[in-house]
Parts: C-alpha cells; structure tokens; sequence
C-alpha cells in the first residue's frame, strides 16, 4: 500500500470527530433552511395582516394631495417613484420597479397610465382630496424570495460557523482524551490479568464502560476458574479407567492361567467402557456450553422419546428394569432436538444405572402450547434431601453411592434445560418413602403468553 492509499484509507476511516462535525454542518444546513422559511412566512403574515403596501400607497398619496397643480404634483411623484425605485435596486431583494398613475377629480390621467398583469404585481388605488393615486408592484414569488433571501441569511450563519465549529472539535477531541487514557489503561494490562480495573475513570460518561468491563472480566474469571476445575476433574475421572486399563493389561500379558486373564480381560473393558462414557458426557457437556445453540426444529416430540427410549432397552433388560412411557401419540413441537435427546438419555441413563434392580423406571410426557414437561422417575434408593441441591453439580456423586458412574449425567441435564430456557428439578419417586424422580420443563420457543 502506497502513501496516497493509506491516507486515502485514514480519510475514509469513520471518526468521532468527523462525525461531529459533519453533525453541526447538517445542523446549519437544518438552521439555514428554518430561518429561511420562517422568514417567508414571517414576510407573508406581514403582507396579509400590516398591508404595507396600501399604507405605502396612502403615504404618497397625502404628501401630493396638498398640491393642486398639476405640474407641481406630477413632479413630485416621478421624483418619488425615482427614488422608490432606486432605493429598491440598491437594496437587491425587491424584484422590478414600481409603477405611479396619477389621475384628477374628473377621471383624467395627468401621469401615467399603467397596464399591470393582475396575476404578479400588487395594484392599489386611493382617492384623495385633489388627486387619485394608483401604484403598481411586482409581486416576490417563492422562487425569487429564496433566491433573494437565502444568501442573505447563509452570510449570517457561515460568519457564525467557524465560532461554533472550532468549539465543538475541540471539546470533542478534549473529551476523547480520557477514554484513550483509559483504552491505554486497558491494553497496558497482562493477558492473564482479570482483576478488577484499578484506574476507574471519574467522568461519569465512562463509569458505565468501566463497569461493563469490570462485569465482563467476572464473569470471564469465573468461566476460566470453572473450566480449571472441571479440567481437573475430568483428567481425575480419565485418570482413575486409565490406570486400570494399564493394569489389567499388564495382567493379561503376565497372567499364569487363562481365569486371571479372562478376570483382567473383564475389568479392562469395563474400564475402557467407564473411560469411554466420561469421554462421551464431556463432549456433550462442552457442546452445550458453547453459546452457539442449534435453532428449534418442530419434530413429533413423543416419537422421539419413544425412539430414545428404545436405545435405552438394552440396558433397561440388563437390569431387568420395566422401562415404560407415559405420553400421547402425537405431541408436535419446536425444541432444540440435541438439548431434549440430552436431556432424556441421561435421566433415563440415570434412572436405570442408580435405580433398583428389578424395579421400575416411569417416563411422563407432556406438553401444551406454552411448555413441554419431561419427568422420569424410579422406585430406586433415591436421594437424600439434604443432597438435591448438589445432585446437579458437575462430578457431584453422593456419599453413599456405590455405583460407578461419572456424576456428570445430572449437570448435562441441568446444562441443557438452561440452554433451552427451561429448568430442572429433583422431584418425589414412584414409591412413597423411596425412589426419585426429575422433573424438566422446557418452554416452546415462538410462544407468546398474553
């Protein structure tokens, strides 16, 4: 890029400043075009209501009523209409020449006549004493009052822009200094650095910005503090399959007899299944919380539960649990389909793995045009009160729990519902005094309450 395209590019490139004054020159244009019809109309309000013209009229007329001769008053209205006329010239505003026709008491011109077009001049007649005096003037139209009228004006105004210009730049380009200031502040910190700013601007134009700031760098600190926990966490629950996959191989590869190698085979691929489903759950769990979220598609939302429940069987006949779906034949609606497949595969995931063998797992569909309700419930162990505010918190397990598992099934619920505008809740189970269940309500998107 050459010298001329780079400042070309600088010139080009939207300022403040610029912008400001382009803003006042606007203004001007907005003034000059107000001042100048306020003056027309100012200038026909005073043709309609103070008659200058008729009173102009009269005024000739009463300075030669006084003399009778006929030569004497002839003069001193050609002296008056030569004057009249030379003062008009002067003055640049008025258009054409104003014509004087003189008559007597008998109806004779003594000077004159004029022929006026009745359609552009003003024409007045008066009669008086000795004399009758009828005075013809061009009338202004619009387009010669603008003409006349508005460099008049726009010398006033460009006298007075530079006076309001000059003023304006520079309480604009005085007033940017403490937001470069503060941009400086700002790009003078460490990458790494989220803490609070420190040089809070006084001006009050700019605590909004600071705060905005202040609130942004919270709210990423605490977005990366999670992300190092959950990191954490997750290499701790990889940790634990992993060094038993390297065990067991190394069993397997030194075992004496085929038993130990068939007890090592086992515990391997249970292992590489636990690592498998940790790894699958933190996918899943990382794609919700991406802010990108797929738009809602209208799917039959029971025959996807049924569809996703027939994926869960398998497992369900495993346990010998009696899966069972409670939810119309058709329920047609607009969700997020990944969110609410999340959603149920782990809640039944959940159900089957902690509930009780041989019991029961009950899934309850239902919706309207406003919400679509999921709830699943079992008649397992169920969870202590005191625990059901923690149950959706990313590696919680309960303290008596012995079942293996991830204690990442219950946040990806929770993830989902918020993603989707909904919410979880821990609920009672199928048995009276034991099970739990887990309700999820989710809203229908486009649905506009009255």
């Amino acid at each position: 890029m050459n010298r001329f395209q780079a400042a070309w590019a600088a010139v080009r490139e939207p300022t403040l400043q610029r912008r400001s004054v382009v803003m006042v020159l606007c203004a001007f244009f907005v003034i000059w075009g107000v001042l100048v019809a306020y003056q027309y109309g100012k200038y026909q309000r005073a043709m309609a209501e103070e008659q200058p013209f008729e009173k102009f009229t009269a005024a000739v007329l009463q300075a030669i009523d006084g003399l009778p001769d006929e030569q004497q008053a002839v003069a001193a209205l050609e002296a008056t209409e030569r004057w009249v006329n030379v003062r008009r010239r002067q003055i640049g505003r008025l258009p054409g020449q104003i014509q004087m026709e003189l008559r007597d008491r008998q109806g004779r011109v003594v000077r004159g006549p004029v022929r006026p077009d009745p359609g552009t001049n003003w024409d007045h007649q008066v009669t008086g004493r000795h004399w009758t005096l009828r005075v013809v003037e061009p009338k202004r139209s619009v387009q010669d009052y603008l003409a006349r009228n508005t460099p008049f004006i726009g010398e006033y105004l460009l006298l007075a822009l530079p006076f309001v210009l000059l003023p304006v730049w520079l309480s604009i380009r005085t007033g940017l200094k403490p937001l470069q200031r503060f941009a400086g502040a700002i790009a003078r910190r460490q990458p790494d650095d989220l803490r609070p700013l420190e040089d809070v601007p006084p001006h009050r134009e700019l605590r909004p910005l600071s705060d905005a700031l202040d609130a942004l760098l919270e709210r990423l600190r605490l977005r990366l503090d999670r992300e190092r926990v959950f990191v954490q966490d997750a290499a701790h629950e990889i940790r634990t399959p992993l060094a038993v996959v390297m065990t067991q191989a190394h069993v397997m590869a030194h075992a004496p007899s085929a038993e130990e190698r068939a007890r090592a085979y086992a515990l391997l691929t249970g292992a590489i299944d636990r690592a498998s489903h940790v790894a699958r759950q933190l996918l899943m769990l990382a794609t919700l919380d991406d802010a990108q979220k797929p738009p809602p598609r209208r799917i039959d939302v029971a025959q996807a539960a049924r569809e996703i429940l027939a994926q869960a069987a398998p497992q369900a006949m495993q346990r010998r649990i009696e899966l069972s779906l409670e939810a119309p034949d058709h329920l047609p609606s607009a969700v997020d389909e990944p969110g609410f497949t999340s959603i149920l595969l782990n809640l039944v995931d959940n159900a089957i793995r902690y509930g009780r063998e041989g019991g029961n797992v009950v899934v309850t569909l239902r919706g309207d045009e406003e919400r679509i309700h999921l709830q699943v419930q079992d008649d397992g162990p169920g969870i202590p009160p005191e625990e059901h505010a923690l149950v959706f918190e990313r590696f919680y397990r309960g303290a008596a729990q012995e079942t293996p598992g991830s204690g990442l099934g219950l946040a990806i619920v929770k993830q989902a519902a918020l993603r989707m505008g909904g919410r979880a809740l821990v609920t009672a189970g199928l048995a009276r005094d034991r099970g739990v269940g887990f309700l999820v309500s989710l809203p229908v998107p486009g649905f506009a309450p009255r």
